[in-house]
């Protein structure tokens, strides 16, 4: 099968760009077997990104199902976190984490939360330490705030390269994405579908106008954002309805209306 040609988008590293794919699969609560033949099928029908985390329990799965898929290591572009009470553990941690994953680096490794609430740069100098021996190719984090990453900054000289948040079209918020832009921070977005209204009649409206389910039409409105996605799912049936989404368009006055529906600040 030949894998479809998912749109990317740049990382900042000081080393040069990294590509993103903007589609791919999440592991959270794939466990197990299922977290094994989700990752292997989702390499097989053309997925090139797999997203888990050292707190998901699965990277030994992920990380089988990415060797027995026939798809070369080079080719899969593989995230994992850092828990926030694994501060002070970095290295530890990420090398339990390759071990795990069966890989000598990761693509993307980002601090899940930030460790008490707090920035803490001294997590986040580990990270650019341990990207610059190797281990790691693009660094970032997951659920900051605009403030904490300025912190971060303010401290380091380094912004993320990437923010991995809840998103959805009830979470849109242009403020938010000026801000990362401006710092040179993508978005990544996780529960897409969970944080979904998707009964609203916009986006059924849309699903059936287009052919397809409302959850493709989220999907694409991300891919239209340029916000990274990664739908979680075990069943081979989702899991390639998820990428089936290449073909579908949505125009900017259709892009507009599913942005209406947030719900940020009112």
């Amino acid at each position: 099968m030949t894998a479809p040609d998912i749109p990317t988008i740049e990382l900042r590293t000081p080393a040069g760009d990294i590509p993103i794919p903007l589609l791919g699969l999440g592991t959270w609560q794939s466990d197990g077997d299922d977290a094994y033949r989700a990752v292997r099928h989702a390499l097989e029908v053309g997925y090139r990104h797999v997203d888990t985390a050292t707190a998901y329990g699965n990277e030994d799965q992920v990380g089988r199902g990415i060797a027995d898929s026939g798809v070369d290591r080079e080719k899969v572009f593989v995230t994992t976190k850092l828990p926030p009470d694994a501060a002070g553990r970095e290295r530890e941690t990420l090398e339990a984490s390759l071990r795990a994953l069966g890989t000598e680096y990761v693509d993307l490794w980002l601090v899940h939360w930030p460790p008490n609430k707090q920035a803490t740069p001294a997590t986040w100098q580990a990270f650019r330490d341990l990207r610059d021996e190797g281990l790691v190719r693009a660094i970032g984090v997951s659920n900051y705030s605009v403030a904490q990453i300025d912190e971060l900054v303010d401290a380091t000289g380094e912004a993320p390269a990437i923010n991995q948040i809840p998103w959805s079209p009830a979470d849109f918020d242009l403020g938010l994405v000026t801000a990362h832009a401006q710092r040179g921070v993508a978005l990544e977005g996780y529960s897409p579908f969970k944080r979904t209204d998707t009964s609203h009649p916009v986006l059924t409206g849309l699903a059936e106008a287009k052919g397809v389910s409302v959850e493709q039409v989220v999907l694409v409105w991300h891919l239209r954002h340029r916000v990274v996605v990664i739908p979680k799912s075990v069943t081979p049936e989702r899991i390639e309805r998820n990428i089936d989404v290449l073909d579908v368009h949505l125009s900017d006055e259709e892009v507009a209306a599913i942005d209406a529906l947030s719900t940020v600040g009112g």
